[in-house]
C-alpha cells in the first residue's frame, strides 16, 4: 500500500473554543490512537489532509509531529452537516504486531460476458472492510469479472487474498450481471417465435392426418 505524508502541530489545549478558533483558521483538530501509547492530539491544515479525503485510494499515512513520526490510517472523520466542512479525523496507530482493520476500494477489471450479451452490471460494493497485517494490506481488491454470464455474480466468499482476510458477510454480493430489460423482452420473443412454430407445425401435423383419413 503507497503511503503520505502530513505535519502536525501537537495540541494541549482540548477545549471546545480552541478548537473552534482552529477551524476559523483551516485548521482540523486529530487524534491518533491504538497500540500500548496514550492517545495524541494534534492539529493540521485542512490542504495538508485534501490528498487523503477527496480521493477513492487508501494510504498509509505517516504523521509527523516535531521531531516523532506515527505510522497511522484514517478512521472516523467528521463533517459540518451544512458545509461540508472537515471538522475532526481520526487516525488509527499503526502496530507492527498487531492487524490493521480498514475499508479498502474495490476495483472491477475486465468486461463481463454477460454485459457483452445484454445484461447489466451491479456493482454493489464499493469498499470491503479487510484485516491484515500493514505490509500486507493491497491498495484495492480487484476483481476480474469477465466470465460472469447473466445471472453469475462474485460474493465475499469468492475471494481469495494470500495474508488478507475479508470481514464482509460472506454471502454479500460484490458484484453481478443481471437480466437487462432488453435482453427479458429478446427471450421473451424467442419463446413466443418457438411457441408459434410449435403451434404451426401442430396445426400442420393434424391437418396431414385427417388427409390422410
Amino acid at each position: 500500500m503507497k503511503s503520505v505524508s502530513i505535519n502536525g502541530i501537537a495540541r494541549v489545549n482540548l477545549g471546545k473554543s480552541f478548537a473552534k478558533q482552529l477551524r476559523k483558521e483551516d485548521n482540523v483538530p486529530c487524534v491518533i490512537y491504538g497500540g500500548a501509547m496514550e492517545p495524541v492530539h494534534f492539529y493540521t491544515h485542512v490542504n495538508d489532509l485534501r490528498k487523503i479525503i477527496y480521493t477513492p485510494n487508501v494510504y498509509l499515512i505517516d504523521i509527523v509531529i516535531g521531531e516523532d513520526k506515527m505510522c497511522a490510517v484514517m478512521g472516523d472523520i467528521q463533517f459540518h452537516p451544512v458545509t461540508d466542512k472537515v471538522l475532526h479525523i481520526d487516525f488509527l496507530r499503526v502496530v507492527d504486531d498487531k492487524k490493521v482493520r480498514i475499508n479498502i476500494p474495490v476495483n472491477i477489471l475486465g468486461n463481463a460476458i454477460g454485459v457483452r450479451n445484454g445484461g447489466r452490471l451491479a456493482h454493489n460494493m464499493r469498499r470491503m472492510l479487510v484485516e491484515a497485517f500493514a505490509e500486507h494490506l493491497p491498495e484495492a481488491i480487484e476483481v476480474d469479472i469477465s466470465p460472469l454470464k447473466i445471472g453469475d455474480s462474485i460474493r465475499v466468499l469468492d475471494m481469495k487474498f494470500e495474508n488478507v482476510n475479508f470481514l464482509n458477510n460472506s454471502n454479500d454480493v460484490i458484484v453481478a450481471v443481471k437480466t437487462a430489460r432488453a435482453a427479458i423482452q429478446e427471450e421473451e420473443e424467442v419463446e413466443e417465435d418457438s411457441e408459434e412454430a410449435s403451434k404451426e407445425e401442430g396445426s400442420d401435423e393434424n391437418s396431414t392426418n385427417k388427409d390422410a383419413e
